[in-house]
């Protein structure tokens, strides 16, 4: 996070444009059980989700987290709205979550330079339970509450200090937990809505991408004119 963020919608769009698109998401969306998990979310819709991985307090920090990440503003739905925490718990019961798609065997040399690849001994979903609970140590000592009663300003500051590692945690890097956060949260707001986020295409909408549409003939040969229909997930839906 920056001081001074660019406007939502043109950050979105950046984020498209180095994302590959109609799906959006983590490795683990593309595995079998991880799209089983997601049509037994389309069979349940409308009901209240309840998470199967995070506790509680976990869950109420991943909202507060994620609603500072991409808000709602003028220009759509943030976060909450678009189903990111759904998104992010339904991820850590993938192999993506448990750090299946990944070598996971020492030795580990965090101090290394990034092209060497992961090297850090906790999965995704591990990552996450010892981030928050050393995140919200941080707010009770700073601060006296958690990170979910902090003012706007106080949460913003937190997440800004954990991007640039300017708070030093026992178990994982700062920087890392960040960095997973904020990329899942990336993924939610703009994955094919079959994941568990991007509810409504809110996510597509404001970007103005079409989704798993399988046909564009008529507009190849009309460049910059606007696309005039809706996004479609991969299941189908309509937005």
């Amino acid at each position: 996070m920056s001081n001074k963020p660019e406007p939502r919608r043109r950050f979105l769009r950046q984020v498209l444009a180095i994302v590959p698109a109609a799906t959006v998401a983590s490795g683990a969306t593309l595995t079998q059980s991880a799209c089983s998990n997601a049509a037994s979310s389309s069979a349940a819709e409308g009901a209240a989700y309840r998470p199967a991985y995070f506790t509680d307090a976990e869950w109420t920090f991943l909202h507060a987290a994620v609603d500072r990440l991409i808000p709602e503003d003028e220009h759509g739905p943030g976060a909450l709205k678009a189903g990111v925490p759904e998104y992010i718990d339904r991820q850590m019961e993938t192999p993506y979550g448990h750090g299946k798609l990944w070598y996971m065997q020492g030795p580990f040399h965090p101090d290394v330079a990034p092209e060497m690849g992961y090297q850090i001994n906790f999965a995704p979903r591990d990552i996450y339970r010892h981030g928050i609970e050393a995140c919200e140590k941080h707010c009770k000592k700073q601060y006296g509450k958690t990170f979910e009663q902090l003012d706007m300003k106080a949460q913003e500051q937190v997440l800004h200090e954990l991007e640039h590692a300017k708070i030093a945690f026992e178990t994982v890097p700062a920087r890392t937990f960040f960095s997973f956060l904020l990329g899942n949260t990336k993924e939610g707001f703009l994955s094919d809505p079959i994941y568990g986020g991007n509810k409504d295409m809110a996510g597509w909408k404001m970007v103005g991408f079409p989704g798993a549409r399988a046909d564009f003939m008529d507009w190849i040969d009309q460049p910059g004119a606007k696309y005039p229909y809706g996004p479609v997930s991969i299941d189908g839906k309509r937005g």
